[in-house]
């Protein structure tokens, strides 16, 4: 065995900008490529526009102009500007700014000062200028490097600061910003700082009503059973209502930051609501106590929280860690009880109809699950027996193979399942994958449709149970194993339609699954292009014409039709670093129902329109001798579909 040396020589000294490059998701998560909502490009944007939101909080600028173009972004408030100087430091000295201060920023978004100092470090270009009383100064960096500190000079701008950049592409590669992404991410800062004006891709996003808008948003044209109850008071401000869905949404915040995985404010929350209700019905009614279960089944509800000093659990900030409200202050706990117990159970003893349409969906909720209770033991013991001895998950090592493992944040966000159909496709995904982060769930044949189905069809039908346990989502979205759910299948007719089932399945009974942004399309090469010398894998009509162009003479051309086609080496190269995922994103205000009723119920002479329009589009992308060896076969598998969607 060698021999190791352990010297001076093996201490290293890092400055700030060569830490976090080394160490990125220390600071802002996991990196991604942008198909992600939590992918760190975004937490970028997030660290420069928390700092815009707190001049606003202090009462400094009604508006922020937020613009991307080529890659590149442009925040500008309009506060009061970074002090001229100390500009270079702000950006470029870690736990150098003015949050310190507790009296200027007593309930801030970050107190840690890393913020800004991380986008810097992992920016191919990044420019700050500040603007203050007539006079402004700029200062230019590259990869956390100052490239060029101009003077100050006098300007007519208004006071306010800019930031630039452009993230690194060694860092973050083949990046993309997805404007849904955005869009969603600055509204949750509209809808926490009434008034706020953000202007973005031509929208001016303003809300009047805080958490009450945000609801409303989030609902769109959905039915619920009463109108959102909105409740404010110092610190603490509340949105609830229940809508016909299965699961439970939540959306959480703490000081104006958007904590995505929840934490001891969310906690409470649920807790607090639950506990409120299920005492307020008891005082009516002694004889009858609704299970906790039944009451927040189906809840479409806000919480945001101000809290001192707050403690998270990340940099990233997506999940509170703080048991009180501040130093010598209640604990969070207790403050949200007490604030639930006054003004929900004052609201409901007002509002009877409310009492009313609210006690309704508990009994509905109970019902639908005394109806499932008697099949649900018997199917989880199914599930476990058949993950154990048939081999439907091969899950990866982060896991342990073990569906019950309670997995902790940091396995989740590393860890991806793929779900195929077959035993080619998924043959070829297994050999491929990396067995550390990657899993692989086998379906047998096309799902069952289960539209208009209630729960009880998940229990019944095994291949719905086994991955329904192999998510370990029963129980609701806290659970999940994965962070990302790619559903991978081939890209015909056949493949189409399962990824159209699946879909249905997921919006039908786990709809947070597809709101938390964590299912995604795998896209495979639908063409290998290749001679002695170069291969290029195709991912469209396109793609393979320009391939065809860059070959000398008659290249070899192969139409992947399964993915059982793609030999497990080749497949390698499409779920490693370089993995291409289209992420299923839900609009804030979609209908579900509406949305499943236009795919899945009775065919409709608009689902017809929409198939042909769709299949003439893919014929215009091909050359003549492809569209005429796949007219008849299209035509006949066309009618193939419409009538098995009618069925």
């Amino acid at each position: 065995m060698a021999k190791v040396t352990y010297t001076e020589a093996n201490i290293k000294s890092l400055d700030w900008k060569e830490h976090i490059r080394l160490r990125p998701g220390m600071y802002i998560g996991k990196l991604g490529n942008g198909d992600a909502m939590d992918d760190g490009i975004y937490i970028l944007i997030k660290e420069v526009l928390d700092n815009c939101i707190d001049e606003y909080v202090m009462g400094f600028g009604d508006s922020i102009e937020i613009k991307i173009e080529e890659g590149a972004v442009s925040i500008r408030d309009f506060g009061r500007g970074i002090p001229l100087g100390k500009v270079v430091d702000c950006v470029s000295k870690i736990n150098t700014g003015g949050k310190y201060d507790s009296k200027a920023f007593k309930k801030s978004v970050g107190l840690n000062g890393v913020g800004t100092k991380a986008v810097n470090a992992l920016s191919n270009y990044f420019q700050v200028q500040a603007v203050r009383e007539g006079k402004t100064k700029i200062a230019e960096f590259k990869k956390g490097n100052l490239i060029k500190d101009h003077r100050v000079k006098s300007t007519k701008e208004k006071n306010g600061t800019l930031v630039v950049f452009k993230p690194d592409d060694s860092i973050f590669k083949k990046y993309k910003f997805r404007p849904e992404y955005i869009e969603n991410q600055l509204w949750n800062y509209a809808y926490l700082n009434a008034g706020l004006k953000l202007h973005f891709n031509g929208k001016t996003l303003v809300s009047k009503n805080g958490l009450l808008d945000l609801l409303n948003r989030k609902i769109g044209e959905e039915k619920t059973r009463y109108d959102v109850i909105h409740l404010k008071d110092d610190d603490i401000e509340v949105a609830l209502t229940h809508g016909n869905a299965y699961g439970e949404q939540y959306y959480s915040f703490v000081n104006g930051q958007n904590t995505t995985q929840g934490g001891t404010h969310l906690n409470a929350f649920k807790s607090a609501l639950a506990n409120t209700i299920q005492a307020f019905f008891l005082r009516e009614n002694s004889k009858k106590k609704f299970e906790l279960k039944d009451i927040r089944a189906s809840i479409i509800s806000a919480i945001s929280l101000k809290v001192e000093d707050p403690i998270f659990e990340s940099q990233t900030k997506t999940k509170l860690g703080s048991t009180d409200m501040g130093p010598k202050q209640p604990t969070i706990q207790t403050f949200i009880s007490k604030f639930l117990q006054e003004k929900l159970d004052n609201y409901l003893s007002k509002n009877k109809e409310v009492a009313e349409a609210l006690k309704a969906r508990i009994e509905q909720s109970k019902k639908e699950r005394e109806e499932i209770a008697g099949i649900q033991k018997a199917a989880k013991k199914s599930a476990k027996k058949a993950n154990l001895h048939n081999k439907k998950l091969r899950d990866c090592r982060l896991h342990l193979n073990d569906t019950s493992k309670k997995v902790t944040d940091e396995d989740r966000l590393k860890s991806t399942i793929f779900i195929t159909e077959g035993d080619s496709a998924s043959g070829s995904i297994t050999k491929a994958r990396d067995v550390q982060s990657q899993a692989v769930f086998s379906l047998r044949g096309k799902p069952l449709n289960c539209y208009n189905m209630t729960k009880k069809v998940v229990y019944q039908n095994e291949e719905f149970n086994l991955l329904q346990h192999a998510l370990n989502i029963e129980d609701g979205m806290d659970g999940l194993r994965f962070n990302q759910v790619v559903i991978a299948t081939d890209a015909d007719v056949d493949g189409m339609h399962i990824r159209l089932l699946l879909l249905t399945f997921f919006l039908q009974f786990f709809p947070d699954l597809v709101r938390n942004g964590h299912l995604f399309i795998l896209e495979t090469p639908l063409f290998r292009v290749r001679d002695k010398q170069k291969t290029f894998y195709c991912y469209s009509e396109s793609e393979k014409q320009q391939a065809i162009k860059k070959l000398r003479g008659k290249p070899e051309i192969t139409r992947f039709k399964g993915l059982g086609e793609i030999s497990p080496n080749e497949f390698s190269g499409f779920i490693g670093s370089d993995i291409r995922l289209e992420p299923v994103i839900m609009q804030e205000n979609a209908n579900i129902e509406s949305i499943l009723s236009y795919f899945m119920g009775k065919n409709t002479p608009d689902r017809q329109k929409f198939i042909i329009n769709n299949l003439k589009v893919e014929k215009d992308e091909l050359d003549e001798e492809e569209v005429e060896e796949i007219d008849e076969e299209k035509a006949e598998q066309l009618e193939e579909e419409l009538a098995e969607l009618e069925a």
